[in-house]
């Protein structure tokens, strides 16, 4: 196995680009929905359940591999194609099916089922390669998914079409060439089994203080993140009074790829926590703000832009405090128990922030989103003593 720099490079490029393409799939439902609105075709309150849906998948394939121990059984690679593929096909018969019908939604949950076998896949091709730059490398992959998230809202622009077809259409596609680009990946030397799921271990996530406010810092960043990706573009709508804002919300989504990689190189000097906690007062500060400067139009995408840096920077960090603070035999049960809590409350918040928009105005219903990253910086800060020294730190 070639293990030179120039070979992990090579490699880390060639997943980075898999999971960009095959997770544009993941909110392309999302995109689809200023246009969607501006026809008629759907409700607030039903265009929340095209992302809720994808959430609720997530959880379900993140259940069952971990039951099923999927990603060991099968070769990782494979398992990524496979998923990426199914992904790609629920999406592409999105275009065939009524938006805002029960097989919409269905096809959804299907798509984010899949990206149980892309999202944390990549974090173990990832991890094959880390030598003293797990934090950087899984920030990659976390900002790999912020491109791939933010890539639906640029796709009717870049095909000079608005039709809410073309998210769709073009992000199937695009996950179809994300699942053949991983097959030129060779993993690291590092690529080892995960250790197993265990039902019995899964109250050790409250019991442990140090997983436990992990855990809580995690949950404070998964209330805000994809309640804010998810209505971010219908929020610029409005204050740009278009429909046509794809380029601004990629733009805005985008920037949290800078954030993850900036993030992750600081993590891997100082202390994790003390990071992540940064990052949700920042990102928190963001959502008590955007809705009063709804007024002022440049100032509301300045903020904007700056959410969407800080909003996603501190996520990989959370798992690393995870893997970092198991037992080695309770790290895959610790992993799972994490990712299935965070989705599920992102599904609620998804859900609910539209209602609160609508009885509580724009201004409130952002604002209620800030609740999380700023409890959850609390978290943070508590378990910064408890992590091991890592990094440049070892040497004060």
């Amino acid at each position: 196995m070639n293990t030179s720099p120039a070979s992990k490079r090579r490699n880390m490029a060639l997943l980075v680009g898999a999971l960009v393409l095959t997770l544009s799939v993941w909110f392309a439902g999302t995109a689809a929905v200023p246009a969607l609105l501006a026809e008629g075709l759907i409700s607030p309150s039903r265009a929340a359940w095209l992302t809720a849906c994808v959430q609720l998948g997530f959880v379900f394939g993140t259940l069952l591999s971990a039951v099923f121990s999927l990603a060991d059984r099968w070769p990782a690679r494979w398992l990524f194609l496979g998923c990426a593929m199914l992904a790609a096909a629920a999406t592409l018969a999105q275009t065939l099916v009524a938006p805002a019908g029960d097989m919409a939604l269905l096809l959804r949950f299907i798509a984010g089922a899949a990206m149980a076998g892309v999202y944390p896949v990549g974090m173990k091709l990832a991890a094959s390669w880390a030598k003293g730059d797990l934090g950087l490398l899984i920030g990659l992959v976390v900002g790999a998914v912020t491109l791939g998230s933010a890539l639906p809202h640029v796709l009717p622009s870049l095909v000079g079409a608005l039709d809410w077809r073309a998210a769709y259409a073009g992000a199937g596609v695009l996950a179809g060439l994300g699942g053949l680009l991983i097959l030129g990946f060779q993993p690291g030397p590092l690529l080892g089994a995960r250790p197993p799921f265990r039902p019995a271990q899964m109250l050790e996530a409250w019991r442990n203080k140090g997983l436990r406010l992990a855990n809580l810092g995690y949950l404070g960043h998964m209330w805000e993140l994809y309640a804010m990706w998810a209505w971010i573009g219908v929020f610029l709508a409005t204050v740009l009074e278009s429909p046509a804002i794809g380029p601004w919300v990629f733009a805005v989504v985008a920037a949290g790829a800078l954030g993850c990689i900036l993030a992750g190189l600081a993590a891997d000097r100082w202390n994790r926590a003390k990071v992540a906690g940064a990052c949700m007062l920042a990102s928190g500060a963001c959502a008590l703000l955007i809705g009063p400067a709804s007024a002022w139009p440049l100032l509301a995408l300045v903020i904007a832009f700056i959410w969407g840096l800080t909003v996603v920077a501190d996520s990989a960090q959370f798992s690393a405090c995870i893997v970092s603070l198991s037992p080695p035999d309770y790290v895959g049960t610790m992993l799972t128990v994490q990712t299935a809590l965070g989705f599920l409350l992102t599904a609620g918040t998804i859900w609910a922030l539209p209602r609160a928009m609508e009885m509580l105005g724009m201004s409130a219903g952002f604002a209620l989103l800030g609740i999380g990253p700023l409890l959850g910086a609390i978290a943070m800060w508590r378990l910064a003593p408890l992590l091991p020294r890592t990094g440049a730190a070892k040497g004060r």
